[in-house]
């Protein structure tokens, strides 16, 4: 289920004795934590609420809170965080786990106790027994990073909760500003509340003026400028970054993974991969491979290599000469308006 879900459950009926909330999205780890913890009155929390990190605690001290009877109320929440050991992962912690005391709980979970593993990974190790029996006993959220409309979605669903309406050109900004990531954007949602009163209505103007372009946005548009050849609105582009107080070096490298990122995508659409398997197999925001799609349909293959190469030509430069990288972002145009 998602968190959307699981939030309207835990409203209407009684929880499981096991969860597992899966993904890497962390506004929607947020969200999941706080549906569960609202489940233990405010007076209880203290003595019937337990928070272990794995990387830092033994599971079998999560264990042994879990199978302890609540104190003076009917539900303990016992909130499990980063475990680690459900993964390939291995990361660099000094703590020794016995996997078997969490194996053992799965098969018979403790009736009174709401038990639930946040994993902030892509995936589990379904070879593993223990995991087997998480996913054969848990209840499984997912809060895996969200689809563009699925981001849409659920941040109109907060607009709503908070009693406000967000115009579809703001819907529109705010998606463009946070590249459709889902985490930036619900971040956004009380400001742009509060700056919507007395109307209750946020507008394009509300979020361009509170959300910044990041680089990436900029970049974007730089990189159509250059790919047109368009001289005189890439170097505007550019020099509005540089006046932003933005490395040149940080310019130049958004540019060289924007170009590098174009020619992958050219190459796995070539080769029949959908939107979801190109930014699956990236590990890039389907947004991202989106924006992507719709720049490389219109550029041949030799039009995103010779500006990759001219901007790797432009880095070695930045890095050894003296010249200015105003200077050095004109001389990368010229010679790629020659390549054309």
């Amino acid at each position: 289920m998602d968190v959307a879900t699981l939030q309207q459950q835990l409203k209407k009926s009684a929880s499981a004795p096991v969860y597992l909330v899966l993904g890497t999205q962390q506004a929607l780890q947020k969200q999941a934590r706080a549906a569960f913890t609202k489940l233990i009155p405010d007076e209880e929390k203290v003595m019937n609420v337990g928070n272990y990190d794995m990387e830092v605690t033994p599971i079998s001290t999560a264990i042994n809170d879990a199978v302890s009877a609540p104190f003076f109320g009917e539900h303990r929440l016992v909130m499990i965080n980063k475990p680690y050991f459900l993964t390939g992962q291995r990361p660099n912690v000094k703590v020794d786990h016995n996997v078997d005391e969490l194996a053992n709980y799965l098969k018979k979970p403790e009736p009174t106790t709401i038990m639930v593993l946040f994993a902030p990974y892509e995936k589990l190790d379904g070879r593993k027994g223990v995991v087997k029996l998480l996913k054969k006993n848990a209840v499984q959220v997912d809060a895996a990073p969200l689809k563009e409309a699925a981001a849409r979605r659920a941040v109109e669903s907060l607009f709503h909760d908070a009693g406000v309406k967000i115009e579809p050109t703001a819907m529109d900004e705010l998606v463009r500003r946070c590249n459709a990531d889902y985490g930036r954007m619900s971040a956004s949602v009380q400001q742009l509340a509060l700056l919507s009163y007395p109307d209750n209505v946020v507008t394009a103007k509300m979020v361009a003026g509170l959300i910044e372009q990041s680089l990436d946005n900029n970049v974007f548009h730089l990189v159509n400028a250059v790919l047109k050849r368009d001289q005189k609105t890439a170097l505007n582009l550019y020099q509005q970054l540089l006046a932003a107080q933005t490395a040149p070096l940080a310019i130049n490298g958004a540019l060289v993974n924007q170009f590098r990122l174009l020619i992958q995508i050219k190459v796995l659409a070539k080769r029949g991969l959908s939107q979801g398997s190109i930014a699956s197999k990236l590990r890039v925001h389907p947004y991202r491979v989106k924006l992507g799609m719709q720049t490389v349909r219109h550029f041949k293959m030799q039009d995103l290599t010779s500006g990759y190469l001219g901007l790797i030509d432009c880095d070695i430069q930045l890095k050894s000469s003296q010249r200015s990288p105003e200077l050095l972002f004109q001389l990368f145009m010229l010679k790629l308006g020659h390549v054309a």
